[in-house]
């Protein structure tokens, strides 16, 4: 279980900059759940996210993980039980390092700590072998190949795995299908699917594509000014169309939704 409690960020504190990026925000997500997130630029989803992976620490609250305060963890201690992925297919890995190079230092960071690749066995090479199979992708009679030479679904297909070669506790998508082309997009959003299902994975994801928030997971969230304004359960979700979606936003936020990437996404 994931616990944050009244979490603030202020960025440029006292500047003509200043920022309120979180708002004393409070999330509980329970064991299991699949959350989407959805919001306007500026509402603080990533800023929410880097919160939770320790990318800086907050100026209040704290945030508590399967009963362990995380709150002043820093971000290299945090990987080792939370994964994540960003939109860009270039983050995450080392491009210049072989596929099995890569999933090999994904796998001792997350699995036995920061040990030389002579500690990876032939059976471990043979599971990454069996997972990189399941990506239905090929990769897996590419294991020598350089990660930099793969196309854009590719990368972000073994970042995902890389990301869950040892299951973490939490996972953090940061619209991680939202550069790539729409067949490519489409086969890593199933892959994440089986994925999260396969290793009963925590998962919170932001998009910007309200069909998918409503059809993805077992909850969704829509942000607004570092905050939560909108929290549907699957069964409200299964009532919810984009229209009502769009309405309920509008009273939450006293706003309409401004974001034109959210809008025209079908």
């Amino acid at each position: 279980m994931l616990v944050i409690d009244h979490v603030s960020k202020v960025f440029n504190p006292g500047t003509i900059n200043e920022k309120k990026a979180l708002d004393k925000l409070c999330l509980t997500v329970n064991d299991g759940d699949f959350i989407t997130i959805l919001g306007s630029n500026g509402a603080g989803k990533s800023t929410l996210f880097n919160a939770i992976a320790g990318v800086f620490l907050a100026d209040e609250g704290k945030i508590v993980l399967d009963d362990v305060n995380i709150t002043f963890d820093p971000d290299y201690k945090r990987s080792k039980y939370i994964g994540r992925l960003f939109q860009d297919p270039l983050k995450g890995t080392a491009p210049h390092m072989t596929i099995r190079e890569n999933l090999a230092l994904a796998y001792l960071r997350a699995g036995r700590g920061f040990d030389s690749f002579s500690r990876i066995s032939k059976k471990d090479e043979e599971m990454f072998r069996e997972a990189l199979k399941k990506l239905d992708m090929g990769l897996e009679d590419r294991m020598h190949t350089q990660v930099g030479t793969l196309s854009g679904g590719q990368r972000q297909a073994l970042t995902l795995l890389m990301a869950t070669i040892v299951p973490p506790k939490l996972l953090l998508l940061d619209e991680h299908t939202a550069a790539l082309d729409p067949a490519a997009a489409e086969k890593v959003t199933q892959l994440t699917k089986e994925i999260v299902a396969r290793n009963h994975t925590t998962c919170l994801m932001i998009t910007h594509n309200l069909h998918q928030a409503l059809q993805t997971g077992n909850r969704t969230l829509m942000m607004a000014d570092g905050n939560i304004i909108l929290d549907l359960n699957d069964e409200e979700r299964k009532n919810t169309s984009v229209d009502e979606l769009l309405r309920r936003f509008k009273e939450g936020a006293k706003t309409e939704l401004s974001d034109d990437r959210i809008l025209l996404s079908e």
